[in-house]
């Protein structure tokens, strides 16, 4: 469970570094007033809070998320987020129901796109 809070905090300060390093990712998030939440079945986990162009989180379930992404457990919730090939992990978690998503679909496919400011970039392969 340590691993997937731990994780969880990252995300927000991954985020708050996108928001403050890449312009594309500020704009992305300066009219967006959003809270969502990822927990586990148990309800360890933390809410995020989009608001004025910033990314704030905190321990705990807010009393009303737009969306919350739910983990079987915390190692679930862990390996999901962290996996390499992220989208096939996801989508199979979906599926398996080790991820249940609840809420406003329209606002997770919007925190989808954020999460893409924080991926590695594939590095340009230059030619000789």
């Amino acid at each position: 469970m340590m691993k997937f809070k731990l994780l969880l905090w990252m995300l927000t300060k991954l985020l708050q570094r996108a928001v403050k390093t890449n312009p594309k990712c500020a704009a992305y998030v300066k009219d967006k007033n959003v809270t969502f939440q990822i927990q586990t079945a148990s309800g360890e986990g933390r809410y995020f809070e989009v608001k004025n162009g910033k990314i704030k989180s905190y321990a705990g379930r807010s009393k009303s998320p737009s969306f919350t992404f739910t983990f079987k457990n915390g190692s679930t919730g862990f390996a999901v987020l962290s996996a390499k090939d992220s989208v096939n992990t996801f989508l199979t978690a979906l599926r398996t129901q080790d991820l249940v998503i609840t809420g406003n679909f329209v606002d997770v496919m919007w925190f989808q796109s954020l999460v893409d400011f924080i991926q590695p970039q594939p590095k340009s392969s230059s030619t000789v």
